[in-house]
């Protein structure tokens, strides 16, 4: 190694990038700058979590040194998301690293302990034997971030509306105990306005009014819940008008899978996306190549989007549930031949999503291109135009 430049081997002039590993918390964010091809920690600082102090460490990033750099951050969207959009908005490239690639990084470390300093040089290093250039590219912008926003506010008030709507059914309980309530009745208005009556005409105790009071705002809820319902409808048609074509995939759950997909160029395959959603099987050992596992540390809200339409197209489309149904045929329990379902699905979805070819200039648009034989199952009905294609080695569970 040179004495002279840490950024340059001896007898090769390769210069090498900046890899600046981030250990983000609530209040503060510890910055490391280590070189990629020596692990070498060059410089370290530590700033408070606000806007100000991010454009402070920008400044000091760029005056390390002008070559390459990229950003490495922990992948803690709750205490990283603020940095990721400044960095991203200037013009800088940021990936994340998973927690669990940083296991045996810190422990095989010359320093002993942990501090934020030794954790943000774990990321960096982390980052650096993973290889950069195949970790996801952070992306928080465009409308998908907007479908993502809409869909996590409509599911908070959804949860709060839920946590109204079962207080007030212990309430109607104790007030009237033969006052039967069917499931999930108190979200539509026609029940909504049989227990505002009812109420009303009660005599007006501290229950009473707790509930009437509980009833306006579940109502309030549900009008809000419509309301973002509503917006995400045209969102939806202009970026995946494919997936709402799709039987069984509504507005909510095609915002679910954009809004967790952030970009399908991140996945350069079909099976990286089914990989990410946990639907994907990997080997159970080195030696029987017949057998696998789920993979458990996938994306589990684009895993409940998958099985939420598994569920949806088993019961509007036939052709579905005889594919289900062919699959318990054959050994399989209700849950695998789900499984091998939502496998296919994200298949099917990594295609929808995909932006259209092109043509280069001059030259006619290509065809499009011919099925290959195998066995299809469509997951609509025939005269639509895209169809799943199942075969043997795919089949596997």
């Amino acid at each position: 190694m040179s004495t002279g430049d840490p950024f340059v081997y001896p007898n090769e002039g390769t210069v090498q990038m900046i890899v600046l590993g981030a250990d983000t918390h609530k209040r503060s964010h510890t910055v490391a700058a280590v070189g990629e091809l020596t692990g070498r920690v060059i410089a370290d600082t530590t700033v408070r979590a606000t806007q100000r102090a991010f454009e402070q460490l920008l400044v000091w990033a760029r005056g390390l040194d002008d070559r390459d750099r990229v950003w490495a951050i922990e992948d803690c969207r709750h205490v990283s998301g603020a940095l990721e959009r400044f960095l991203l908005a200037h013009g800088e490239r940021v990936v994340r690293v998973p927690p669990k690639l940083m296991a045996g990084v810190r422990t095989s470390s010359r320093e002993r302990g942990k501090s934020d300093v030794i954790d943000a040089v774990a990321i960096a290093r982390a980052a650096i034997r993973e290889e950069v250039g195949t970790l996801p590219v952070a992306q928080l912008a465009g409308p998908e971030l907007e479908v993502r926003l809409l869909v996590d506010h409509r599911e908070r008030l959804v949860g709060q509306r839920t946590a109204l709507i079962n207080d007030l059914r212990w309430g109607l309980h104790d007030l009237w105990p033969e006052f039967e309530i069917p499931p999930r009745a108190l979200i539509g208005p026609g029940w909504q306005d049989r227990v505002a009556r009812r109420l009303s005409r009660a005599e007006q105790t501290a229950r009473v009014r707790i509930a009437r009071d509980e009833l306006r705002r579940i109502r309030e809820l549900t009008r809000s819940t419509a309301a973002l319902e509503a917006e995400l409808a045209p969102l939806i048609a202009q970026l995946a008008p494919g997936l709402l074509a799709e039987r069984g995939c509504g507005v909510l759950t095609a915002a679910k899978l954009i809004g967790e997909i952030a970009g399908i160029s991140r996945f350069a395959t079909d099976a990286k996306l089914a990989r990410t959603a946990g639907s994907a099987p990997i080997p159970a050992s080195s030696g029987r190549t017949d057998r696998h596992r789920l993979d458990r540390g996938g994306n589990r809200q684009l895993n409940c989007a998958l099985h939420r339409l598994a569920i949806s197209k088993a019961r509007l489309d036939p052709e579905t549930a005889a594919y289900l149904a062919r699959k318990q045929a054959e050994g399989k329990t209700r849950r695998e031949a789900l499984r091998c379902l939502k496998r296919h699905l994200a298949r099917r979805i990594w295609r929808l999503l995909q932006p259209p070819a092109e043509p280069s200039a001059g030259q006619p648009a290509s065809p499009p291109a011919t099925q290959q034989p195998g066995t299809m199952i469509h997951c609509n009905t025939p005269h639509e135009r895209f169809a799943l294609t199942y075969r043997g080695a795919e089949d596997r569970p």
